[in-house]
């Protein structure tokens, strides 16, 4: 890919569109941020924005909102990677979800495409704890998820952006499924007990049931749907068929991920936990 192409990067300001922006913005490659308040607007409940912001692209990193596995989100896809074909995209990078029956549908709508496609599927995000649902909890000292004593192999999302941005621009990831955990499998109280130990704060992790989980998310003022939508993601995807490493930061990068150690040290030092 030649620094005169354009890329059209959904969720632009979100925890993985924004690190791939600045790393293809960082290559000298043009990037439009695709987002409500961009210029042109990228709204996944507007179809009519869809097309402005896929014209003159020649590839796009696709990042569903709230979550694949939301109801409706296979038929945007196919209607997304559709547009985007009808308009000259060629290369599209899904961003997708690990065991996620959903998500897969997703996947199998830009597979169906047409389109130079790859999956990105992804583990747990790490930046959950700082820059996601879960940085006030944290925060306060004791963060709470219907997981019980499952473990995740918690994902950098540094790592997917770079493996994001290798599969824009680079050769020989066209039609790969690139599935992307971190190097070790932990539970969530070893992951706070590791947040206790880099921030120096003590962070508690509670085990709760999903009807307490939808309960937490309701009263913090989340509509209905998505309430709904995350409580049943969480209880599909807690329930140890994630309990597996995987390969994709080694295949697409040729390096190891990186450990959820690092990410908590690294973290702890910008003070945001402070």
């Amino acid at each position: 890919m030649t620094n005169s192409e354009t890329i059209l990067v959904t969720g632009g300001n979100g925890k993985t569109g924004s690190r791939i922006a600045e790393r293809l913005t960082a290559r000298g490659i043009d990037v439009r941020r695709g987002s409500r308040s961009s210029t042109p607007a990228f709204d996944w409940e507007d179809q009519s924005t869809w097309g402005p912001a896929l014209d003159g692209v020649t590839a796009a990193y696709v990042t569903y909102y709230p979550d694949l596995a939301f109801p409706g989100a296979s038929d945007a896809i196919r209607e997304l990677a559709r547009t985007a074909v009808d308009h000259g995209v060629r290369r599209l990078v899904l961003l997708s979800g690990r065991g996620e029956q959903g998500a897969q549908r997703s996947e199998q709508e830009l597979i169906n495409s047409g389109a130079d496609w790859t999956v990105v599927r992804c583990a747990f995000f790490a930046q959950n704890f700082d820059e996601g649902f879960l940085a006030e909890a944290v925060r306060a000292g004791e963060f709470a998820l219907p997981a019980g004593e499952v473990t995740e192999a918690i994902v950098d999302v540094d790592d997917i952006a770079d493996v994001a941005v290798e599969a824009l621009t680079g050769d020989g990831h066209v039609g790969q499924v690139y599935e992307l955990s971190g190097p070790r499998l932990i539970t969530f109280a070893e992951a706070a007990a590791e947040l206790s130990k880099a921030s120096g704060r003590d962070v508690r992790y509670v085990p709760i049931t999903p009807d307490e989980f939808a309960a937490m998310l309701a009263g913090a003022g989340l509509p209905d749907d998505y309430v709904s939508g995350l409580t049943g993601v969480f209880t599909e995807i807690m329930d140890g068929r994630n309990e597996y490493l995987a390969d994709g930061v080694q295949r697409a990068l040729g390096r190891a991920p990186r450990d959820f150690s690092d990410y908590a040290r690294d973290t702890a030092a910008t003070g945001v936990w402070a």
